[in-house]
């Protein structure tokens, strides 16, 4: 199995390759810039923060971005999921849910008494994966977009 271990600041230009994966609005030009690589290293510092990555010999071939949020009202935090993406060529290989189950007893470890995500509506494999990893669709996301331009960059999720 491919080993799962906490993120570093070195690891950026490979996350961020991920993120272009995952088809988040990342610019090519962030992968190698010296201030989105001292920006992940402030969220990386975060207290807040958990990001997971899955190493194959240097290769970071998958990676889980989390965070802990406290909910008015709810004695303990629930951690929410922000990213997770394997490279295609890995998929089905077991690591998505390697990433999961570490995330799943960071979050335990925490006190966390659930955990969320969101996925977009299309992406049917990714809900067939997380239902066998045992989670429920619990509903619909909406979006306002507040800039225009941010949009109109090819961001769909």
């Amino acid at each position: 199995m491919i080993p799962i271990r906490p993120a570093r600041v070195e690891d950026w230009a490979q996350v961020a390759a991920l993120l272009v994966e995952l088809g988040r609005d990342v610019s090519p030009s962030a992968v190698h810039n010296p201030s989105f690589e001292i920006r992940f290293g402030g969220h990386l510092a975060l207290r807040e923060s958990r990001t997971l990555v899955a190493d194959d010999a240097g290769t970071l071939v998958g990676f889980l971005d989390m965070e802990f949020r406290q909910r008015l009202g709810h004695p303990r935090p629930q951690a929410w999921v922000n990213d997770l993406v394997v490279t295609e060529s890995t998929r089905g290989r077991g690591i998505g849910g390697a990433l999961l189950a570490e995330a799943e007893t960071l979050a335990r470890r925490r006190g966390c008494f659930r955990m969320s995500l969101e996925t977009a509506s299309w992406r049917e494999r990714t809900h067939t994966f997380y239902t066998r990893a045992g989670w429920t669709d619990n509903g619909k996301w909406f979006v306002k977009l507040l800039d225009p331009s941010w949009g109109a960059a090819g961001y769909n999720e």
